[in-house]
């Protein structure tokens, strides 16, 4: 499946008959199947290549330089989770064996008034590290508002209608990889297993490498989900099915393993900005997407308190600490 192209720059700089069209379509393809691919975004690719180059020179480290680095706790999704520490599907009920990745987490440096955000952000060493990652979290913090600009739009809203809920978002941006796979994997064993993202929307910038993103359809069917060069696949999240009361999909996804006779050479790279609301903001249903005896599927839920249960309910539980 080509996932369908949003020009999002037709949108911001359109007449206003251009921008009525994105938003319907946006509209079309998040009811459909919550992923959208977005190009005209205005990231620069070197932002985006320097980011990529450095998270992959830190992955090739030595499991005990990056282990430096772990996290401080399993709500707190910041530094390095190391290989095989989660499980996705575990978030859906799934038992299975732990997800075939590890990843490096920041969240924002200071808040709205420009002071500094706790818990830190953990650092490597590495001259120009912090520089790339923090130059790609500004330009995802950017991105993020013009798609929730969008997504206003797309719902018949003010264009400001969500701007109250991000004063002080925590979003994570996350490098995750897929090293090789020389041993098979265990049955049942994926690089991520099927499982819904939690906040808001993701912007994921994958690279091509084998073993990749699917998507289930409505028909339950398991596709592979390809974007269009230079682009950011934008998918739905819960808060916002949340939001739409389900006119809004946040669509089952997964990455799976390559093939066998392509175990070596198969390492993956995403980028990924995990856009949430406030901790303290509160999700409930939009009055224009309540049903016809003006209920909801959903009760309203503290951001910050869904997002921390969602965040533990996939660790992998330490023998060691058992």
């Amino acid at each position: 499946m080509s996932i369908p192209v949003i020009h999002l720059s037709r949108f911001l700089n359109g007449t206003p008959s251009e921008r009525q069209a994105i938003a319907r379509e946006t509209d079309r393809v998040c009811r459909d199947i919550g992923f959208l691919s977005v190009v005209g975004h205005g990231v620069p690719d070197a932002v985006t290549s320097s980011i990529y180059d450095r998270a992959k020179a830190f992955f090739r480290l030595p499991a005990a330089e990056k282990q430096r680095l772990a996290q401080p706790g399993p709500d707190i999704v910041l530094g390095y989770i190391g290989f095989a520490k989660g499980a996705l599907a575990t978030t859906r009920g799934e038992a299975t064996p732990p997800d075939l990745k590890e990843s490096f987490n920041i969240g924002p440096e200071t808040d709205a008034r420009g002071l500094p955000r706790g818990p830190a952000n953990l650092w490597p060493e590495e001259p120009g590290f912090r520089a790339a990652w923090l130059a790609y979290y500004t330009e995802m913090d950017r991105l993020s508002r013009d798609m929730m600009h969008l997504f206003a739009a797309a719902l018949c809203l003010g264009a400001d209608h969500f701007d109250r809920s991000y004063a002080r978002h925590p979003s994570v941006l996350s490098a995750i990889y897929y090293p090789d796979q020389p041993e098979p994997p265990a049955a049942g064993q994926l690089r991520a297993g099927a499982h819904t993202d939690f906040g808001t929307m993701t912007i994921l910038r994958p690279d091509d490498a084998p073993g990749g993103l699917q998507v289930m359809t409505k028909e339950g069917e398991w596709i592979p989900a390809r974007a269009t060069p230079n682009s950011f696949i934008i998918n739905i999240g819960d808060m916002m099915a949340r939001w739409t009361n389900d006119r809004w999909v946040s669509t089952l996804h997964r990455v799976v393993n390559p093939p066998r006779d392509m175990a070596r050479g198969t390492e993956r790279l995403s980028i990924g900005f995990f856009h949430q609301p406030d901790d303290d903001a509160i999700v409930e249903c939009l009055p224009s997407c309540r049903g016809a005896n003006g209920g909801s599927s959903y009760p309203p839920v503290r951001v910050g308190h869904y997002m921390s249960e969602r965040f533990i309910s996939q660790v992998v539980p330490d023998p060691a600490k058992a």
